[in-house]
């Protein structure tokens, strides 16, 4: 189903491709944005081992900021009928225990990691969380953004395809990243640890969560 706003609306109201877009590009940027501003000003030499570490980071207040504003703009996108809307909902709720409920930090304190933090229980939110977000954001994709039209564009069979693309990454992300978690449970994986397999598969689920919505917002893909 696609918008048929009229372009005459009121200018004080943010339009749903506004928003749709917004998200998208804060997607996509969270993990580039941390990482290069913790190795620019933060002292950190190269890649930490997850996304969420960087909380422990000098990038702490933008970290949490741009989950916050990923919150706030789900939360303001009610979509078409309730399914949009409570996914919406659940999809802040998730992305707001992300930003608040920090992981712990297993490595030993490094100098730009002035921000130590270990607590199981509150660590073991943060990543249910974690899983609900990347979980509701999948739903979005497969479910919620393939809804055809009555006569479908040849644009929209291709975006309802890519739709489908991104939900797929990111629940093989989720997938790969619970089994390294296993593994690492049974003191094996430690060959690829150093690659921070995590950080990877966190970034290319969010960048496919990131393009999903970008499309949903007529930035990609767009009818003639």
């Amino acid at each position: 189903m696609e918008d048929n706003t009229p372009h005459n609306q009121d200018p004080r109201v943010i339009s749903y491709l506004t928003l749709r877009k917004a998200v998208g590009i804060l997607g996509i940027s969270l993990p580039v944005i941390v990482v290069v501003g913790s190795v620019i000003f933060g002292g950190c030499e190269g890649i930490q081992s997850s996304i969420s570490n960087y909380y422990h980071t000098n990038m702490r207040n933008i970290f949490v900021g741009i989950l916050c504003a990923i919150a706030l703009f789900l939360f303001a996108y009610k979509g078409y009928d309730k399914r949009d809307a409570f996914a919406g909902t659940m999809a802040c709720i998730f992305a707001l225990g992300v930003a608040f409920f920090p992981t712990s930090l297993p490595e030993p304190l490094l100098p730009c990691m002035p921000y130590p933090f270990e607590n199981q229980i509150i660590s073991s939110i943060h990543f249910i969380s974690a899983g609900g977000f990347f979980l509701v954001i999948a739903y979005f994709s497969i479910f919620l953004f393939t809804i055809k039209d009555e006569n479908p564009t040849r644009m929209k069979l291709k975006r309802n395809k890519l739709y489908r693309i991104c939900s797929y990454i990111i629940l093989g992300a989720i997938l790969l990243i619970a089994i390294y978690a296993i593994c690492l449970r049974f003191n094996s994986c430690h060959g690829i640890q150093r690659y921070n397999p995590i950080f990877w598969l966190e970034t290319i689920a969010l960048w496919a969560f990131g393009i999903s919505w970008l499309t949903k917002g007529k930035a990609i893909l767009v009818d003639k």
